[in-house]
């Protein structure tokens, strides 16, 4: 820097500007170092000092400070893209999640849909052998009853040759009694199976 009496000003040996200080057109060093022309009935040197070294420390302070809070923002945007992909990750992850659920649900509606399937085509094969079953228990007992009525007509037909033999036979005995030796014609007897 270059002062009234074009008076050039160093800065201190090994201090190193920040970018910042370098973009700015005084530093805290050029306030502590500025020295300037005295004229009479000027302001006391003292308390201009005092003041620039004041401002310089303060000045400082807040370069320090803008300094601090920009390596805060890059700590920070370096968080919020560790979480940027961390919420991608879990949204992935929540995708997926929600996907193998969906399947898991589809797989369970056509599991359940197949065993509902195979369960009916069984109560319908039971239904079937069932209805079969009865049929055929009906065929029997229709059989059955149709032998009985065989049976039942074999019975009245022999029950009724018997009763005609029988009165065969008793007007045979009272024939027999009253003196009549004449032998009538016997009847038929016709057996059923």
């Amino acid at each position: 820097m270059h002062n009234d009496d074009d008076e050039v000003i160093e800065p201190q040996e090994g201090r190193r500007y920040s970018a910042v200080e370098r973009n700015l057109g005084v530093s805290p060093i050029d306030m502590r170092q500025r020295k300037f022309t005295t004229s009479m009935r000027g302001y006391d040197r003292q308390e201009v000092t005092a003041f620039l070294t004041e401002a310089a420390v303060d000045y400082e302070g807040a370069l320090r400070e803008n300094d601090r809070l920009r390596q805060e923002i890059v700590r920070l945007k370096a968080s919020l893209n560790q979480y940027r992909e961390l919420e991608g990750s879990l949204k992935s992850t929540l995708m997926s999640a929600q996907k193998v659920a969906d399947d898991m649900h589809e797989n369970a509606v056509q599991e359940s849909s197949r065993i509902l399937s195979d369960a009916e085509a069984r109560a319908d094969l039971a239904m079937q052998k069932t209805q079969v079953k009865l049929e055929a228990a009906q065929r029997e007992i229709d059989g059955l009853r149709l032998k009985r009525r065989e049976v039942e007509t074999s019975i009245e037909a022999t029950i009724s040759t018997l009763k005609t033999t029988l009165d065969f036979v008793r007007e045979q005995d009272r024939r027999d009694r009253e003196g009549t030796n004449v032998v009538p014609h016997r009847p038929h007897v016709v057996h059923s199976a």
